[in-house]
């Protein structure tokens, strides 16, 4: 495995400070080490993420509060490598995830976007999702029509594919990634690993999905 190449690791926050030093740290933990981490503070007040942390490989920057898709899109001008993955504030890693990710890129050149199973919790305990709930992957946009199959948690993806897409649409406050997805797969196959290697928490009452602000 080419363990030179680069990662650009996202994480937008508002507020949940407990939350993103979690999830700050599953990255940290990683197998894998050649990443930079951005963390963007989508205008989080009295919180001081920095103090947690010494690792030089994070880049804290700061944004009035514009939502989560500015925040990403942010974060993506802010770095630096071809290949980008995003961590939603509230969710964490198993430590293989950027490992297996850049290992299955490196196995196939034509890749443009990748994601992954994940295990669900759902107010702190497990769930098995239904099979309604089964990843799509391939030329898979008529299926994704139905539901939003990705999670941004389990996504790596090149840039240029993101610039082609212009990022993420900052006028949706929620499902803008589904926005997203839904352009890319209407154009491109979609790779997946079928290995749950991200954890999404739910249930809790700020969880952006639960929103209509």
């Amino acid at each position: 495995m080419d363990d030179k190449i680069l990662v650009s690791v996202i994480i937008p926050f508002r507020n949940r400070e407990g939350l993103t030093i979690r999830a700050i740290q599953s990255v940290l933990n990683q197998t894998y080490n050649n990443f930079e981490l951005v963390v963007v503070n989508d205008g989080s007040k009295e919180i001081n993420l920095e103090k947690h942390f010494t690792d030089k490989r994070i880049k804290f920057l700061h944004q009035t509060h514009k939502g989560v898709s500015a925040a990403r899109n942010l974060g993506i001008k802010e770095s630096s490598a071809k290949l980008i993955a995003f961590l939603d504030s509230d969710d964490e890693w198993l430590e293989d995830k950027l490992e297996e990710q850049i290992k299955y890129f490196n196995q196939n050149s034509d890749c443009k976007i990748l994601h992954t199973d994940e295990k669900w919790i759902r107010n702190g305990k497990f769930v098995n999702p239904k099979l309604k709930h089964k990843k799509a992957y391939g030329e898979c946009f008529e299926r994704c029509l139905e539901l939003c199959f990705i999670s941004p948690s389990s996504v790596m993806i090149r840039r240029e594919l993101l610039e082609e897409f212009n990022c993420f649409d900052e006028d949706m406050r929620v499902c803008e990634d589904y926005d997203l997805w839904l352009k890319i797969s209407s154009k491109y196959e979609i790779d997946y690993i079928d290995e749950k290697l991200v954890v999404r928490h739910g249930g809790h009452h700020d969880q952006l999905s639960r929103s209509e602000n």
